[in-house]
């Protein structure tokens, strides 16, 4: 993805703004409101230097306590205050309301007097500081850690490499040779170097043992001394220690292991820090514990300056800091549904309430996320007690830390009418796209209930926050607006239809009436399933937003009702598992601009004068408006009855006809999927517009049509059957092994819902025996006290939801499996897959088993261990042994809260860069990361696409250190949130080589690229458009550093795959033969070069005509390449008759100059700088401008000036 467009993959459909000029000029004032300037402010902590620090007005106290916590002198303190001439600073204050504090004021670090809670805290942040470089936390993913190993590559920071020797000598010293595994055609694909050892992580031992003494807590005669708690230690020299933590500090006290006397020691060391206290008495300590300072130092990310603002409450802030353990106890538990609110009811007037408000939300939304994920598994794994016991484990509902949770089963035959569990399934992930869409319109006095859904070893578990007071009264007497039963008794409310009203436009709902069980007619703006209660806090719930988007026709068959030819030409109406299958909220936006953008365009400006005056006008847009089947007679406004052909609901007869039009229109949309949006794709695909490179980047390029993952075989057979297919192999390829990898988690779901804890780890790396192995004699290892353990669980009638007991897992074949996947394709993605094993399907659709891996893995949740290689293809031995399988995760669905303000900002920049304004651009886009910053914290994948965008920028405006300074953010950030081998991870490296190569740092820019490569080979396979573009990077920097013969390896790979899937006589192809040709000249091998230059500039011809540049230079090459030819062939016949006394003119062998080099490098991965003169400024922005303004749909082209591709710079017509 080049460019500017590589942003869009990030954004959800929800988030589109209508980008007016006015709210852009809003937008402009507010942040110079913000926009404080900063000041510096001394520092002066006890045993240290002062120093200065840059603040900006609006932080707070807190974030200063932050700063001194992570900065190498004072990281080891954590319970101290800040004072101003003798003033303690209260915490949560912004520092421009302190009164007295200005540019070069002196602020005192204060050691404060310990409490349980803080000498807790300190000891926390101590372990987490010996742990800091420790990997084990971040492949466990403890506490959001998570893995990069961009320094394993780049030998630390890049900003630092400017002392690097001459570039002279460094050609000599670089060592260019790629790993035998990512040369093209390599058959090999290892999995060991996706993790590569970092020499960081040697462990840097500080201690042996810090833990909590046994001889906790102090009895009372000891708490009147000031004991907190003792805690245990073994230093590195091997001695034991007892220590108190004390309200002074720490000191050493006379306990050992088996006897306990708290008295201190002689000497006692006291100390405020622990740190301190260690260092005094172990030397390693003190020498290792520097040593360590310094390297995560290094790691830390830099400290963003950005505008803060004061916290809302105080509480919010306390509870982030709380240490996990409060959980369990009683009255410590936070009130998740009264924070969630709360925050919303924020105001937000103005932009800093905004930012403040969005903050709040999105702080509040991850903890209650990381809360419900933790309470789910807790559930699972049976550490819950269910608040009715009583019943069968499946109908067991469980409160944990303030969240209700429920299992995905049809309870009380619920769903029976709309498929039993199947629908129960279904319908946690169809109301939370409900919670999204109505949390995104945030409607005020409206309240949705903070959801996640949790997928975790083969059961679905929903999360809800608890509305007050719902658990005291009967549903009957709560619900006051909606049905209870499926719309047998429907209730409505006028409060709910003023506030609904509000959504129903934004969500193209319809207002509706429905008859209830008296049969008079009851008015909803919502499907009767929406139910409104208003909780005892006073405020309007809604829940069950299962049916917030219409129905999927093409998937509900309904007797009687006939769907457009376009559908049933396809196979359509399907039987589908359950009957909740719904459109996408993408889908109804492009189907209602499908309808209403050509007749807009139709309808001209002076038409548009005359319709208040003239009443033919007037009919005109009366006929237009019933053509689109519009609600109004005088506007094109699209909407959708949900509870059309929802059973059991019934519609009042005066309203016959307005169903039926309802009818239509929901045919239409269905049919608009099939024959529009899908055809659409493929067309994306196939003019490499959108670019997947996994199952997860195809289902976002899916979704972002609005298809749905359930016509997954449609779209594959749509593929097949195109003239085109070989074009579009890869995308035929993803699809089969995203059908496969989903039809076996389906399986595995059911699978594991039988097995108890103790053999789960067999169970897991058997399924995959069965499914990935070679090895068709899979057999299951049973646990050896598994029949001892059944005969116990007769005896108990109540399990855990997750202890299954039976062993049926262990009777699973590989053939079974595979027969069960076949049908699993046939009836979910009515797609024949016809292969028996996965040896077969490999040969049959050209997958990789590591791609097969990959994806299950990160379907399922399923960890396994990496530092090993497993021999898929062995028939005598079972890849997977019980060993291999490390640890399952849960697979967790939650709101993405976003970030409006920076969002709108980020998309004005890259309006300004597209029109050419740079400057302008660059300025939006950092204002945008400032906001971004202030609202997610330093991590979140629209930074990481903020700072792509901003490194570009960069790099086009010539500033080359900023652009590498950047990107190599973005790369971090990437692998940190996204994942080491995210599709979007490989992007960020290839830019950043290129930025480093621009930077003068060659081998560092070909170890990226390997990598870059060795990724994707993992990924997707060497057979994939993008791996041209990757190819003839390394090719080219191969080229620069004069390793032709590896080179050229690259570059005829990159010349073979731009050839299969842009066609031979694309532009992209000339591009290839020419930087073949290239490198065959730096060889001498004119006759080569001759030969690939000709077939570039016949193309070139071709294309673009004789007069172009490109076809002019490609012949000036030709003639070139021609006389040196010439020259050469006279050399060897001078040779060849005069022997050694021939007077040899001497040839010019040039290595390629590295400018040379880097414009190729530009020119290929899109970025080319042209040289314009002020007045071809002013003429290409007016030009932009007139485009832009005869676009009638409004959409601005992803298209920069100053950076036009390749083929858009060569008009196929002139």
């Amino acid at each position: 993805m080049n460019g500017v467009a590589g942003h869009d993959q990030a954004e959800e459909a929800v988030s589109k703004q209508d980008s007016s000029a006015d709210a852009e000029d809003d937008n402009e004032q507010e942040v110079i409101v913000i926009q404080d300037t900063g000041f510096t402010v001394k520092i002066q902590a006890p045993g240290t230097e002062p120093f200065d620090l840059q603040v900006s007005p609006q932080e707070m106290v807190q974030e200063i306590h932050q700063v001194l916590m992570d900065r190498e002198d004072t990281c080891h303190r954590t319970c101290f205050s800040l004072q101003l001439d003798g003033n303690v600073l209260d915490n949560f204050a912004e520092l421009k309301s302190i009164e007295g504090l200005q540019e070069g004021s002196l602020l005192k670090v204060v050691e404060e007097p310990y409490t349980i809670r803080e000498a807790r805290i300190h000891v926390r942040h101590i372990r987490d500081l010996l742990k800091s470089l420790d990997p084990s936390d971040a492949y466990n993913g403890v506490d959001c850690n998570s893995l990069s190993f961009l320094s394993v590559f780049t030998d630390g920071d890049l900003g630092d490499t400017g002392k690097r020797k001459k570039k002279g000598n460094e050609l000599e010293q670089i060592d260019c040779t790629p790993p035998e595994h990512i040369l093209p055609g390599s058959k090999e694909h290892p999995l060991v170097p996706l993790q590569p050892q970092n020499k960081d992580w040697k462990p840097m031992q500080c201690l042996k043992v810090l833990t909590m003494s046994g001889w906790n807590p102090p009895p009372g005669n000891r708490k009147m001394h000031g004991d907190l708690m003792y805690l245990y230690i073994v230093t590195v020299e091997d001695r034991h220690v007892s220590i108190t933590a004390s309200t002074r500090g720490f000191y050493l006290n006379q306990s050992t292991t088996y006897t306990f006397n708290p008295k201190p020691a002689n000497p006692s060391f006291l100390s405020h820090s622990l740190v301190e206290l260690l260092s005094q008495i172990s030397a390693a300590f003190k020498k290792n514990f520097t040593a360590l300072q310094k390297k995560s130092q290094k790691l830390v990310f830099p400290r963003q300056h950005r505008h803060r603002l004061a916290c809302l409450r105080q509480e919010l802030i306390e509870a982030s800091s709380r240490l996990g353990d409060e959980e369990h106890i009683p009255g410590q538990t936070r009130d998740w549904n009264e924070e969630l609110q709360t925050t919303r009811e924020l105001s937000r007037k103005n932009l800093p309430e905004r930012l403040l408000r969005e903050r709040a939300i999105f702080k509040v939304h991850s903890d209650f996320a990381a809360a419900a994920t933790r309470g789910a598994m807790a559930v699972i794994d049976g550490n819950v007690m269910a608040i009715n016991p009583g019943e069968e484990t499946r109908m067991q509902m469980f409160i944990w830390n303030n969240i209700f949770f429920s299992l995905g089963f049809d309870v009380r035959d619920h769903y029976r009418e709309l498929g039993g569990d199947a629908a129960a399934h279904a319908a946690p992930t169809n109301d939370l796209n409900g919670v999204r869409a109505y949390s995104a319109v945030d409607v005020e006095g409206l309240y949705t209930l903070g959801t996640v859904v949790v997928d975790y070893r083969g059961y679905r578990v929903t999360a809800q926050s608890i509305i007050p007071g719902i658990l005291e009264r009967e549903q009957e007497q709560s619900v006051i607006y909606g049905s209870i039963d499926f719309g047998k008794t429907v209730v409505s409310h006028p409060k709910y239809l003023e506030l609904l009203e509000k959504t129903s436009r934004p969500l193209k709902v319809q207002h509706h009436a429905v008859l209830n069980e008296k049969d008079t007619a009851v008015e909803l703006f919502s499907s009767v399933e929406c139910k409104g209660i208003i909780g005892n806090d006073g405020r309007h719930y809604i829940l069950d937003l299962l049916r917030t988007f219409p129905p999927d026709l093409n998937f509900l068959p309904v007797e009687g009702e006939e769907l457009a030819p376009e559908s049933k030409k396809l196979g359509f109406p399907r039987q589908h598992r359950h009957r909740l299958a719904c459109l996408r909220q993408e889908l109804i936006e492009a189907f209602v601009e499908h309808r209403c953008v050509p007749l807009l365009a139709r309808i001209n400006l002076d038409f548009l004068w005359n319709i208040f005056t003239d009443p033919k006008s007037q009919e005109v847009v009366l006929n237009a408006c019933k053509a689109v089947g519009s609600i109004s007679n005088t506007s094109f406004d699209i909407r959708f009855n949900p509870d059309i052909f929802s059973p059991g609901v019934r519609f009042t007869d005066d309203s016959t006809d307005d169903i039926q039009k309802q009818k239509q229109l929901l045919k239409d949309a269905a049919a608009f999927l099939v024959s529009c949006q899908i055809p659409s794709f493929v067309k994306d695909c196939l003019d490499h517009s959108s670019l997947p490179m996994d199952g997860a980047t195809m289902t976002e390029a899916l979704h972002q049509r609005g298809i749905n993952v359930r016509y997954l075989g449609t779209v594959l057979e749509f593929v097949d059957n195109m003239p085109a297919k070989a074009q579009i192999e890869h995308i035929y390829r993803i699809g089969i092994s995203e059908l496969i990898t989903r039809c076996a988690k389906h399986i595995f779901k059911t699978y594991l819902q039988g097995v108890e804890l103790s053999a789960l780890s067999a169970a897991v790396s058997h399924f995959l025996n069965c499914l990935l192995s070679s090895f068709s004699d899979a057999v299951a290892h049973l646990p050896a006290d598994e029949l001892v353990s059944r005969r116990k669980s007769r005896k108990r009638r109540n399990r855990v939801p997750g202890g299954g007991d039976n062993t049926t897992w262990a009777s699973l074949t590989p053939s079974e499996l595979w027969k069960n996947v076949n049908s699993e394709a046939q009836s979910y993605y009515h797609f024949s897959l016809q292969c028996e094993s996965a040896d077969q399907a490999v040969e049959k659709y050209g997958l990789q088993k590591l791609t097969l891996l990959r994806e299950i893995s990160i379907k399922t949740g399923v960890q396994v261990i990496l530092i090993k290689e497993y021999n898929f293809d062995s028939r005598h031995k079972p890849a997977f042994t019980e060993e291999d399988i490390l640890n399952i995760f849960p697979v967790v669905k939650h709101v993405n809260p976003k970030a409006s303000d920076a969002f709108h900002f980020f998309q004005s920049g890259q309006a300004k860069v597209q029109q050419g304004f740079l400057k302008e651009g660059c300025e939006l886009i950092n204002e945008a990361l400032n906001l971004f910053n202030n609202v997610y914290g330093a991590m979140h994948v629209e930074i990481c696409a903020c700072l792509r965008l901003l490194a570009r920028l960069n790099y086009i405006m010539g500033d080359h250190p900023e652009a590498l300074s950047n990107q190599q953010k973005a790369v971090l950030m990437s692998e940190r949130v996204l994942g080491i081998e995210h599709p979007n991870t490989i992007q960020e490296y290839m830019h950043l080589s290129l930025y480093c190569f621009a930077n003068g740092h060659l081998s560092t820019a070909l170890k990226l690229l390997y990598r870059a490569r060795y990724l994707m080979l993992v990924v997707c396979g060497e057979d994939h458009p993008e791996m041209a573009l990757l190819d003839s990077n390394i090719g080219l920097v191969l080229h620069g550093v004069m390793e032709y013969d590896l080179s050229l390896r690259f570059l005829e790979n990159a010349l073979a795959i731009n050839s299969k899937y842009h066609g031979p006589r694309s532009l992209k192809v000339a591009l290839s033969h020419h930087l073949v040709a290239r490198v065959y000249e730096s060889k001498a091998e004119f006759r080569s070069a001759l030969q690939h230059e000709k077939e570039g500039y016949t193309i070139y011809k071709n294309q673009v005509g004789e007069a172009h540049e490109k076809t002019k230079e490609s012949s000036e090459y030709l003639k070139y390449l021609t006389q040196q030819a010439v020259a050469l062939q006279r050399t060897m016949n001078e040779i060849y008759k005069n022997g050694s006394n021939a007077s040899i003119m001497p040839l010019k062998f040039t290595a390629p100059s590295m400018a040379s080099v880097l414009e190729q490098l530009n020119i290929i991965n899109g970025i080319i700088f042209i040289p314009l003169s002020q007045k071809d400024l002013e003429n290409l922005k007016a030009e932009v401008q007139r485009r832009q303004l005869m676009q009638n749909s409004g959409k601005i082209e992803e298209q920069q000036a100053s950076q036009l591709e390749l083929d858009d710079k060569l008009p196929v017509d002139d």
